[in-house]
């Protein structure tokens, strides 16, 4: 069976189809004549499937254990478990959705603007023989490898929300929670951000690897839950330090590691649009860190571990939809400048508004990845060291279209968030007892302990 890559040519132009990331849409060619269907079929680029092998075990690595340690680590002990197995759980539950039919509502080949439809579920004709396109014309991979790599994106997005509401949510309503959530907001989001017939892909929006489809939409989901589930017990009078910067850092690192192969990845293919993906991914990332320690030099009177590794999630997350469009000038100017901004989120505007986000899910992915995602339309401009925009497309109309794409993710995100709390409090109930609470979770819903005397 071969699969073909949905044209952008006669709407974006060609420099679109390289903006165009993770996830291209596949449609089988039915109607090809006789003559086609004896040629050849392409042969899988050996080089580029290795590279991919390659990225998706390293955003498989971000998340078992880079985030599950980052935000252990931001817990208190007797909290410690509980993060891990809801990142853990969760990760698992949705690896076996992707296969069952979150693939096929993704990228199963439907015209359908807002989802894949039903084509491609329980992988229905995918095989060893299968091909997904990459973005140099003849060149293909196993489409085995592509359904791998979009798995791992969609296993992780969730588990980000979970450092929202950790700390007082019950188990059962964080996994049934991610299940749901993944079913009816990421995966229409994921259709119409990256597959060719997708809403906002069809306007011309820049998305390299994820800053609408992965952090606004997390980072959103996990305001409306931090609000939701509530403060947690004793929020604002117990002390509620991380109970080990050690592993916080241990998790942030893993995260910086296998966020090359989420944008390097990205590109399909192991040609230079990836290399320009990985040193963004290297300098923006450097850069944050470094700007979020000099504010915190200025406001607090000085720089903490947790600044830092706080600057290092902002960075990764800000050049996330820029990773392979802007050039390398532009990342560092957006790790200077997402810093301060997400800093603003976490130091004053949470404690204005007086919600409790255990883990800062909001003020570092979603106001890193709406900065980085309006960003983008601007440090795409060749003349800023980018790759230029399609034809036609100038800079104020691509950073309007940005905007578009943008609302249209935190509209969905937010209202089909906001109803799928509430069927699941419904369901099973968000928030444990104050008794298990103040237990821990990690007794109280596991019966097991992080560390002992």
């Amino acid at each position: 069976m071969q699969f073909t890559k949905f044209s952008t040519l006669g709407r974006l132009g060609a420099a679109a189809a390289a903006f165009a990331a993770p996830a291209v849409a596949f449609a089988q060619d039915a109607a090809a004549p006789a003559v086609a269907a004896a040629a050849a079929a392409p042969v899988a680029d050996k080089g580029d499937t290795a590279f991919m092998f390659i990225c998706t075990l390293l955003v498989l690595f971000m998340l078992m254990p880079g985030i599950a340690l980052f935000y252990g680590g931001l817990v208190r002990t007797k909290n410690m478990l509980s993060v891990l197995m809801q990142c853990t759980v969760a990760g698992a539950a949705i690896m076996i959705i992707w296969v069952t039919y979150g693939y096929s509502f993704a990228f199963g080949g439907s015209t359908s603007a807002f989802w894949g439809g039903t084509a491609k579920m329980f992988l229905s004709g995918v095989n060893m023989d299968s091909t997904a396109a990459t973005f140099s014309d003849g060149v293909v991979i196993p489409e085995f490898i592509f359904v791998m790599f979009q798995m791992t994106f969609a296993a992780l997005t969730p588990a980000l929300i979970i450092g929202a509401f950790a700390e007082r949510i019950k188990f059962s309503a964080s996994i049934l929670f991610c299940i749901l959530w993944v079913t009816f907001v990421y995966f229409p989001i994921a259709h119409m951000v990256w597959d060719a017939n997708g809403l906002i892909f069809g306007w011309g929006a820049l998305d390299f690897a994820g800053g609408t489809v992965v952090h606004i939409n997390a980072g959103l989901a996990g305001l409306i839950g931090a609000i939701m589930v509530g403060k947690r017990t004793g929020y604002g009078k117990d002390m509620m330090a991380p109970h080990s910067m050690t592993l916080t850092l241990v998790g942030a690192a893993m995260l910086w590691v296998g966020w090359f192969g989420f944008n390097a990845g990205s590109n399909l293919e192991a040609s230079g649009g990836a290399m320009l993906a990985t040193v963004n991914t290297f300098v923006a990332t450097a850069a944050a860190v470094l700007s979020w320690c000099v504010v915190e030099t200025f406001t607090r009177g000085k720089a903490s571990l947790l600044g830092a590794v706080s600057g290092m999630i902002a960075g990764l997350v800000a050049i996330t939809p820029a990773a392979g469009i802007a050039g390398p000038m532009g990342a560092i100017v957006m790790g200077l400048i997402v810093s301060p901004l997400c800093y603003f989120f976490v130091a004053v505007i949470k404690n204005k508004f007086g919600y409790d986000d255990t883990a800062d899910v909001f003020g570092v992915h979603g106001i890193g990845g709406l900065f980085g995602a309006l960003a983008t339309g601007i440090f795409a401009s060749a003349s800023l060291g980018g790759i230029g925009y399609a034809e036609g497309v100038t800079m104020g109309g691509q950073f309007m279209t940005q905007v578009y794409a943008v609302l249209v993710t935190i509209a969905w995100c937010g209202i089909g968030s906001l109803v799928i709390y509430k069927i699941v409090d419904l369901v099973v109930g968000l928030r444990v007892t104050v008794e298990a609470e103040r237990e821990g979770l990690d007794l109280a819903s596991h019966g097991e302990a992080a560390y002992h005397s």
